[in-house]
């Protein structure tokens, strides 16, 4: 089965007033795959990879027992036919689509789009990826709705201008919970109205706290599924005819003047602009770091001093980090609490630690994650001479750049500048790169052979007549 909506991918023929949504939903009607450029599928195609390895690697984690124990309690133990990552059991599709959201995004290790300050892939591909298999429809039909939801996250992320983050939403529960609606919609066959109504009833269901920040505690790994299970919902009730408010984007109290207490027009025009002719999927970053993108380049300037000077942590005086002014609150505040993080979650989104880790040990994968690590009294008391400054040549937040400022016990002062973190589109990681990583990260919960023959399924997507079988390959 496959879906064809017979309509050119254009947002023309709409009055020039109509609704934010009834234009996100004509895209997303009438898209078809035909209308993707080849590059764009590729792309499209390494970060599908590169969110099921993530989501095997993350199954072996405490976290994910713990997420489907409850998942487990609230169905009461009863089964479905529906794939998660990893596992034996199916689920329903609304279980299915929260834990496998939870996977992809539980690592912090999933892929962002930098202008749009959103892990997007965490909710567009468990939703994609339930329906399908659940429909039987095909490769094209789910990188055709993942990348629709893609595009769409990363413009509705766009035009906040990292102002989500300065106020305490989540960008990925908030904003992936839209582009799931579209996604779920696009799947279920609905008209570009019903899609439109989707997104109107799924801003009443979007959500997204960033209060885990001064804990490290893990409710943000549950946000984007319950953003998938938002848009699934969504996605129904507009089947069924139920009415939703149109202007959910720009209204009195829609999604912008709620959360921001403005919705500039010259703001909103980012959410629609382009769409369907210049592809945001190409500039999503895969990331070289299990660690908020934030950290990145922090940590690839000490290595990078490292290496250059043959440093250890006894030749470091002080470290000063110049960092953008719309990252501080995420990744340097409260400074006590980021210098000596009290669990893997909380040292992803810290500085100081990851900063100090990868000075220590020459580079920042999980192993600096595990609970030896967050102990080590080297890396811990590197952390306590961590100190930053807004930086006024930041690219944030098309880029997270970053510049470090170590001082030596002997005197010297070295300096080391990110301005282009990797994996941003424009300095992108390698398809063996991702590979390598997909390689790493399946391998933590694959068996043998199986993550190889995961690779080959995923790259020809594009030819696969039905999900299920894909599917079938990612179960334990």
């Amino acid at each position: 089965m496959s879906i064809d909506t017979h309509e050119p991918a254009v947002s023309g023929g709409l009055d020039a007033d109509a609704p934010i949504s009834s234009r996100i939903g004509h895209f997303a009607h009438s898209l078809t795959f035909e209308d993707i450029p080849a590059d764009v599928v590729e792309a499209a195609k390494l970060l599908v990879l590169d969110s099921i390895g993530i989501a095997f690697a993350s199954g072996t984690f405490d976290f994910a027992a713990q997420a489907r124990a409850a998942v487990d309690e609230l169905s009461e133990g009863e089964s479905g036919p529906a794939t998660v990552i990893g596992a034996a059991q199916g689920h329903s599709l609304r279980d299915a689509v929260l834990l496998n959201g939870l996977l992809v995004h539980g690592l912090d290790f999933d892929d962002t789009h930098p202008e749009g300050v959103i892990h997007a892939s965490a909710s567009a591909l468990p939703t994609a990826l339930g329906l399908t298999e659940r429909l039987h429809l095909s490769g094209r039909d789910l990188l055709t709705a993942y990348i629709a939801g893609l595009e769409v996250d990363a413009r509705l992320g766009m035009a906040a201008r990292g102002g989500f983050h300065q106020v305490g939403f989540h960008p990925t529960g908030l904003i992936g919970a839209f582009g799931a609606a579209v996604v779920a919609g696009r799947l279920r066959g609905l008209s570009a109205e019903q899609i439109a109504q989707a997104q109107g009833f799924v801003g009443s269901l979007a959500s997204g706290s960033l209060e885990f920040l001064e804990t490290g505690a893990w409710t943000k790994r549950v946000h984007p599924g319950w953003a998938g299970v938002a848009g699934l919902t969504a996605a129904s009730f507009a089947r069924q005819g139920f009415v939703s408010p149109p202007r959910i984007y720009e209204g009195r109290f829609g999604l912008y003047a709620s959360h921001l207490g403005t919705a500039d027009p010259d703001d909103l025009v980012e959410c629609t602009r382009d769409l369907g002719q210049t592809w945001e999927t190409t500039r999503v970053a895969v990331k070289p770091f299990p660690a908020c993108h934030f950290t990145h380049a922090f940590a690839d300037a000490v290595i990078a001093l490292r290496t250059e000077h043959g440093l250890t942590a006894q030749d470091v005086e002080s470290i000063h980090c110049l960092i953008a002014e719309g990252e501080i609150k995420t990744v340097c505040e409260p400074i006590e609490n980021k210098r000596a993080p009290q669990s893997a979650y909380d040292a992803q989104f810290s500085v100081p630690y990851v900063t100090a880790a990868a000075l220590v040990t020459g580079d920042f994968t999980l192993r600096e994650l595990e609970p030896q690590a967050l102990a080590d009294p080297e890396v811990l008391a590197l952390a306590q001479k961590v100190t930053y400054e807004v930086d006024p040549k930041s690219g944030f937040p098309a880029l997270f750049s970053g510049e470090v400022i170590i001082r030596t016990t002997d005197g010297r002062e070295l300096r080391h500048r990110e301005q282009v973190n990797r994996g941003a589109d424009s300095r992108p990681l390698s398809r063996a790169d991702i590979e390598a990583k997909f390689a790493v990260t399946a391998g933590l919960g694959c068996a043998p052979g199986q993550a190889e023959q995961i690779a080959a399924a995923v790259d020809a997507l594009d030819t696969a007549t039905d999900v299920a079988d894909l599917a079938a390959l990612l179960r334990a």
